[in-house]
């Protein structure tokens, strides 16, 4: 079939394009790499060997008829040799025709060209590096249900564009939250506010560090684990690199916000928490790392029980990756404590008048309690009726044989089976006596080992010194998500695994950092534990869950830890947004659910919105005549990448432009004074 069309698209030599492309899928048909088993072409892998000359595809594309139409295409005869010309074969590839129903001619029309007219997306010239790989921008996703194919959207953008698309952003609807209510005119902002903001995260880190860089003593994120069935939803083959690319881009600016002394946690499961190990030691170094804490979040019981019984390996735990940003290690203000289930029956013995007796000349004491003998005593009560007049001790496990490591000197004849004595060596009190078999024993009080700990409703009890193995934590993930008298489904963490982070790490009045907020868990412990915060969220649940859970913990809520801290509500804090230029129509992208309301929405955007430079206004009706050939997805990719990302957000150098009109004069009024602008 010949066509004489002026305008048929890439110089086919008049040859019809559906006919041109039949015969590339009728050459490549057998070939496995370039051709599926239903016969739809694999166009990237078409393009990468055409691009890379491999002589696999060549010899397909030349056939064996001088004539044959894909070879006059794609083919010039020189000095009797066939030379390819693959720049003519990729616009070829490049056609919308080549992928039915795709926005993928359209991202051509819009690409950024060299001074030849070859788009720098398909070019090999051009490198992409990895900090802004596939997804420096994240596409404006605002609800957690919508799940897209592609919830970050690539975008090349040039150095001095990233500059630009990172400055520091304009801010509004300012509101003041406390007991008093909600203000929202004569706002006047404190150095130290508490702050909720709403926006993409990335941007607003890097507005942040306008006013807190080095002001933040302890970052944590429980960000998206990218299993599949979270809210990152970039469901791709480069899923994995994504995320990984990800993490990096909102690390990378929240180190820089850490106080020298600062502390970061990042929690994950085990689906990318040994690359985001190797990624952190990159970006934090890995004489930073402190440690990996092992969290005990769920326990082998229900359905994990029937996992097992299939062969499974029951995954309960989880993993928080700790990093200090000048590399001290203690970072703990004072240890953690759990309780100690074992060892109970070896507290056996009681001192009274320097002689030690067993325990049960004194008490009728059993372990474990005998609930039939109401006389009978449990270890707790028998230690609180010791300090009226005896010290309950037991006999360390190991004996010790050098002596005169602890004493310096033999003792062994000093002492008496059933006595013991004081010894003091390097400022450390031992208490000994010698067993029946006349070796030496030490003695440990009860006293030491006794205390509050940080178990499952603090009870106070014998206690040990926790590691890094945190256990117990799925008795608080039964009712985690009614915490704050808020429900929320979606991977919220107890408030007492927070609380002890942030006590662990930080005094009153130091800044906490949370940049994937969600319900709002970290904000809801620092206000009860009277540290300043920062949360961050992107998702419109954020007034409903986050700021309405803050909300009621200044009336005084007293769910999670308010009990333990003796939490009496109070306190405020001050929320803000982003102020939305282009984000504002990426959402109304979103939500359009007719491919009628993305073209009214088209329309709009033509005489309102910011368009990327690579927009010729000239194509615009062209454009509008192929548009409704796209799909609702299809459609939706269009309109998202013809806006200018740059602009997604009002930049703080544009604060005072007439062009954005959504700001009011208590906005600006209140940006300048967050940015400390006169």
């Amino acid at each position: 079939m010949i066509t004489n069309d002026p305008q048929a698209p890439h110089n086919t030599l008049g040859y019809d394009v559906a006919d041109m492309l039949e015969r590339l899928r009728w050459r490549l048909r057998d070939e496995l790499r370039y051709c599926t088993a239903d016969g739809v072409l694999i166009k990237n892998a078409i393009v990468e060997d055409a691009l890379a000359m491999r002589p696999q595809l060549l010899q397909l594309l030349l056939g064996n008829d001088p004539d044959d139409p894909l070879r006059r295409n794609f083919f010039a005869e020189v000095a009797g040799v066939q030379v390819f010309d693959k720049v003519r074969f990729q616009r070829f590839v490049m056609n919308k025709r080549f992928l039915a129903d795709s926005y993928t001619a359209f991202k051509n029309k819009i690409g950024l060209t060299t001074d030849d007219e070859h788009f720098l997306a398909d070019s090999h010239e051009v490198v992409l590096t990895w900090p802004y790989k596939d997804c420096i921008l994240e596409g404006g996703q605002t609800k957690d249900d919508a799940r897209r194919r592609e919830t970050f959207w690539s975008e090349i953008l040039a150095p001095d564009q990233i500059t630009q698309l990172t400055a520091p952003k304009a801010l509004t609807n300012f509101k003041r939250y406390s007991s008093d209510g909600v203000q929202t005119e004569g706002i006047q902002l404190r150095d130290d506010d508490n702050l909720i903001i709403k926006g993409n995260n990335l941007l607003a880190l890097y507005s942040l560090c306008e006013r807190y860089r080095g002001r933040i003593k302890l970052i944590y994120i429980d960000p998206p684990y990218n299993t599949g069935n979270d809210s990152f939803g970039y469901n791709d083959s480069f899923n994995h690199s994504t995320w990984l690319t990800f993490m990096k881009n909102r690390l990378t600016v929240a180190r820089d916000l850490l106080t020298p002394d600062g502390v970061i946690f990042v929690q994950c499961d085990d689906n990318e928490q040994a690359y985001l190990k190797v990624m952190m030691d990159e970006l934090f170094r890995r004489e930073n790392f402190v440690t990996t804490i092992h969290c005990q979040m769920s326990t082998t019981q229900g359905m994990k029980v029937r996992s097992a019984q299939n062969g499974n390996i029951v995954k309960n735990g989880e993993y928080i990756h700790v990093y200090s940003k000048d590399g001290h290690q203690d970072i703990a203000k004072h240890p953690l404590y759990d309780i100690r289930l074992t060892y109970d029956e070896h507290y056996s013995l009681y001192i009274k008048d320097g002689v030690i007796y067993p325990l049960t000349e004194l008490y009728d004491y059993r372990f474990p309690k005998d609930l039939a003998n109401k006389k009978a005593l449990s270890l707790a009560e028998a230690y609180q009726k010791s300090e009226e007049f005896a010290e309950i001790v037991r006999t360390h496990l190991a004996e010790i044989v050098c002596t005169d490591k602890v004493t310096g000197f033999d003792i062994s004849e000093e002492l008496k089976e059933g006595e013991y004595k004081t010894y003091i060596r390097d400022d450390k009190e031992y208490l000994l006596t010698l067993n029946g078999a006349g070796r030496i024993r030490q003695l440990l009080r009860l006293s030491d080992s006794w205390g509050v700990t940080d178990s499952y409703k603090n009870p106070e009890g014998l206690r040990k010194i926790r590691g890094d193995w945190w256990e117990g934590f799925y008795l608080d993930m039964g009712n985690v998500s009614k915490e704050g008298s808020m429900r929320f489904a979606n991977g919220k963490k107890p408030e007492r695994l927070i609380h002890q982070l942030i006590s662990m790490t930080t005094s009153e009045g130091d800044i906490v950092l949370d940049y994937h907020l969600g319900s709002g868990t970290t904000a809801a412990v620092a206000h009860k534990m009277g540290r300043q915060y920062i949360g961050v969220e992107q998702m419109d649940y954020i007034e409903d869950i986050a700021v309405e859970r803050l909300r009621k913990v200044i009336a005084g809520e007293q769910g999670g830890i308010s009990k333990s801290v003796d939490w009496q509500g109070g306190g405020d804090f001050v929320y803000c947004e982003l102020a939305s230029a282009n984000q504002a129509y990426i959402d109304k992208i979103q939500r359009a659910e007719t491919e009628e309301k993305l073209l009214d929405l088209w329309e709009e955007m033509q005489q309102r919105a910011f368009l990327s430079y690579k927009v010729d206004p000239r194509d615009y009706s062209t454009l509008a005549k192929e548009l409704t050939d796209l799909s609702l997805e299809g459609l939706r990719h269009f309109l998202i990448d013809v806006l200018d990302k740059n602009l997604l957000y009002v930049p703080l150098s544009e604060l005072e432009s007439s062009e954005y009109s959504n700001l009011c004069a208590e906005d600006r009024r209140l940006t300048h004074t967050f940015y400390h602008e006169p």
